[in-house]
């Protein structure tokens, strides 16, 4: 990607890619600002982790269901402390193993485990519905991982369909403990300091107008945001969740990853500029 932004100031949320996201922006010639607007906090599981490695120990066939990355590895994790990863890899490895998208197959490949099921593009719970329905789960024995909140239509589609569910939510999404730089950000934004704002994930923009709010200040900041501020948004389920907050994106890649979501960013922005 060559340089496009000419010193373009973009406000950005990340928090464990953030190093990345900023030397991306700052090698296409923009200035990144970087606020991260969640922390994942992990909760301790390792008695309904034992007590599920228990359960699937007896079945032929158990499902596993990853929604995402870090949940797969929190689980592997909660498992070694309990000194049974074995069982939790030969319990997958017996069954079968359904992923959301490329970050929990890539967790599950650094265990040894080839997924079973892959959701398709563009990753979102519709998807995701199509898959684990894919694996006829009436009647199994379904081992849900949940990302940091619990996936409600996801639960409700495996349980009208007979699956005999265990939901796990190892990690929650939650403020950052110190939200002073994402203070400093809303009150950027607010004073129109930004060419763009990138969002890539959709608990970024909620716990964004949670702090505007507690500050007194979320009108402020969504109008900031709809007037001059060009949004992206790294797929489908994040753009829905920016337009139900009053947020529409202008940029959502066709491939919802970090990458695909800058280079459209990138794209927006120059031909913006030199639009007469």
């Amino acid at each position: 990607m060559q340089p496009t932004l000419s010193g373009q100031r973009i406000a950005l949320f990340e928090a464990r890619l953030a190093v990345e996201i900023c030397d991306l922006v700052r090698r296409n010639g923009g200035v990144p600002v970087c606020a991260p607007a969640v922390r994942e906090r992990r909760t301790p599981a390792g008695e309904e982790v034992s007590a599920l490695l228990d359960e699937v120990g007896r079945e032929a066939a158990p499902l596993f269901v990853f929604s995402t990355g870090v949940g797969a590895t929190a689980l592997f994790d909660e498992a070694r402390a309990l000194h049974r990863a074995e069982e939790l890899r030969a319990a997958i490895s017996r069954g079968s193993s359904i992923c959301r998208g490329p970050k929990p197959v890539a967790a599950l490949h650094k265990e040894g485990i080839v997924a079973s099921v892959k959701a398709r593009a563009p990753y979102t719970t519709a998807e995701f519905i199509d898959a684990l329905l894919e694996t006829n789960p009436g009647g199994r024995l379904v081992a849900l991982v949940h990302y940091g909140e619990r996936n409600g239509s996801l639960v409700d589609a495996l349980l009208s369909r007979g699956a005999r569910l265990r939901e796990l939510t190892l990690y929650r999404w939650e403020l950052p403990e110190d939200t002073a730089p994402l203070l400093r950000l809303i009150e950027e934004l607010c004073q129109g300091s930004f060419a763009a704002a990138a969002f890539t994930t959709q608990i970024q923009a909620r716990n964004l107008l949670a702090v505007a709010e507690a500050a007194g200040c979320r009108d402020r900041v969504v109008t900031a945001l709809r007037s001059g501020v060009v949004i992206a948004a790294v797929g489908p389920t994040c753009a829905r969740a920016l337009a139900e907050l009053g947020i529409p994106a202008e940029v959502v890649p066709e491939t919802p990853k970090m990458g695909a979501m800058l280079t459209a960013l990138f794209a927006r922005l120059a031909s913006g500029r030199e639009s007469p």
